[in-house]
């Protein structure tokens, strides 16, 4: 099975489609776990082990990873994930061309899933399109501000780049393997995507600390089932003041995303 087959049944199984960002900040990790030798290694290990019931998928940003210590927390990461049946979407956002992408792509003989970049076209993304069992995210519609600089800018065809980028990831998904980033701050934009696209998947963030909307991500942003609502900071930090007690707070804050997504699925 494909990784898009494979993420239908977990979600199945642990009727849930949230999607758990592992973002480790070093500068928020409970001081407990300092002395650890990877801290955000034993603190990821703690979320798992709290979530893991209620995740469809962990999403680790490759961003709090980038460092000797921090590519050693984040394969003992996939491991741990993956023995408790839990897929990984590695938030990396790769894209190149030539053999620099082909060294990208590489990253999914470990993790099940990956986003990325289609800023440079098709052949810096071929690598991932080509590999059938993994999961691609093409960033399409972002819900950071700043997005609107490039994504809103209108072509001479009268659509937004971002469309454009939804038109070509359609056309790219020979393999059955190809979802969109599409956040969930615009609501009308995330219901105009999926009458544009209506079979690709969503990997829909900012329903945590950006406040997108939660039924509008999960009316627009699930295809056949499959789809993912992104929470990060929501959830792993939810007990950040709690001591030793953080992963307690982190269940009932998924649990809580769990509870409130699934009341607008069909």
């Amino acid at each position: 099975m494909n990784f898009f087959d494979r993420l239908h049944d977990r979600i199945r199984t642990v009727d849930s489609v949230v999607s758990v960002g592992l973002d480790p900040d070093p500068k928020r990790i409970p001081a407990h776990l300092e002395e650890y030798d990877l801290p955000r290694w034993a603190f990821n290990r703690r979320i798992i082990d709290a979530t893991h019931e209620h995740a469809a998928v962990y999403k680790p940003n490759a961003a709090f990873y980038e460092d000797p210590d921090g590519w050693a927390a984040l394969a003992e990461t996939v491991a741990y994930a993956h023995g408790k049946d839990v897929p990984v979407l590695l938030d990396a956002k790769r894209a190149d061309i030539g053999n620099t992408t082909r060294q990208y792509a590489k990253l999914l003989e470990t993790v099940d899933a990956i986003t990325v970049n289609p800023y440079m076209g098709r052949d810096s993304l071929q690598p991932f399109l080509a590999d059938e069992e993994s999961g691609v995210f093409i960033l399409c519609r972002t819900s950071n501000p700043g997005g609107a600089d490039l994504q809103d800018l209108e072509l001479e065809t009268g659509e937004p780049l971002y469309e454009r980028v939804a038109a070509l990831a359609e056309l790219w998904n020979e393999n059955d393997n190809v979802g969109l980033v599409v956040g969930a701050t615009k609501s009308e934009e995330l219901e105009a995507l999926r009458e544009q696209v209506p079979d690709l998947p969503f990997l829909v963030p900012g329903i945590g600390a950006q406040g997108g909307d939660a039924e509008a991500a999960v009316e627009y942003g699930i295809a056949d089932g499959v789809g993912l609502v992104n929470s990060s900071r929501g959830i792993i930090f939810a007990g950040e003041d709690q001591g030793e007690e953080f992963a307690t707070a982190s269940k009932q804050a998924v649990k809580r995303l769990k509870r409130r997504l699934n009341q607008y699925r069909g």
